[in-house]
């Protein structure tokens, strides 16, 4: 599968303090050693999709799957998505139940974040859904991988995104949970010049960008599940 914003060689390299992230998922390595198989399922709201006739083979998830495809020959992976716009952390975790159920994921990427910030949504209260929901997935038998909200600097001084990101990192620490952290990843590569959020071409970078993290999640998997 060829997508329509495969990203440069070079441009989705991080420095150690970024490409490095902690946890453990002992569920995804076990399926991949013993069943020669990975599930994926992403779990998110509208940022972890594109718009246009590219948009689902371009968006991060495609990309993820390509990725892993090609990093674990022989494996039979597959990425899934339940994604919908405009979802609180709390939408997303009342439904973990139904989704379990019907998707039967060896792993889950968590993407929130966002819609409660910009919602104003109590910062405990949103620490408590995320504990909450990571406990149901993990004693489910199923691996999770938080992804935090996106950055952009039009939006950082409009949204106070601080304290829910730094909750969605204590949360990830608590439970052994890897966390892909979109925002800082997002700010270093602004503010690097690597990619430019808010000039011309919009939908070009954005496929860069998802191209990158799907990359990058595949290089999350790999070395959290420590497979060879």
């Amino acid at each position: 599968m060829t997508a329509a914003g495969s990203a440069e060689p070079d441009e989705c390299a991080l420095p150690d303090s970024l490409s490095y992230t902690d946890g453990r998922l002992k569920n995804a390595a076990h399926t991949i050693t013993t069943e020669k198989r990975l599930d994926i399922l992403v779990i998110g709201s509208g940022s972890s999709s594109l718009a246009g006739a590219e948009g689902q083979q371009s968006a991060y998830p495609a990309r993820l799957e390509a990725a892993l495809r090609q990093r674990l020959p022989g494996i039979a992976v597959s990425v899934r998505t339940d994604v919908k716009p405009r979802r609180t952390a709390e939408e997303m975790e009342k439904a973990f139940g139904r989704i379990l159920l019907d998707a039967k994921p060896d792993l889950v990427i968590w993407q929130t974040g966002t819609v409660d910030a910009i919602g104003g949504v109590d910062p405990d209260a949103f620490r408590a859904t995320l504990e909450e929901g990571v406990k149901a997935l993990q004693n489910a038998g199923v691996d999770v991988v938080l992804m935090n909200m996106q950055y952009s600097p039009r939006t950082e001084l409009m949204i106070s995104a601080a304290a829910y990101a730094d909750t969605m990192r204590w949360v990830a620490q608590q439970y052994a949970a890897p966390l892909f952290d979109r925002q800082s990843i997002m700010r270093h590569w602004s503010e690097t010049g690597v990619f430019d959020f808010t000039g011309p071409g919009k939908t070009r970078v954005a496929e860069r960008v998802h191209d990158c993290f799907g990359k990058l999640l595949a290089d999350v998997i790999v070395n959290t599940g420590n497979i060879h």
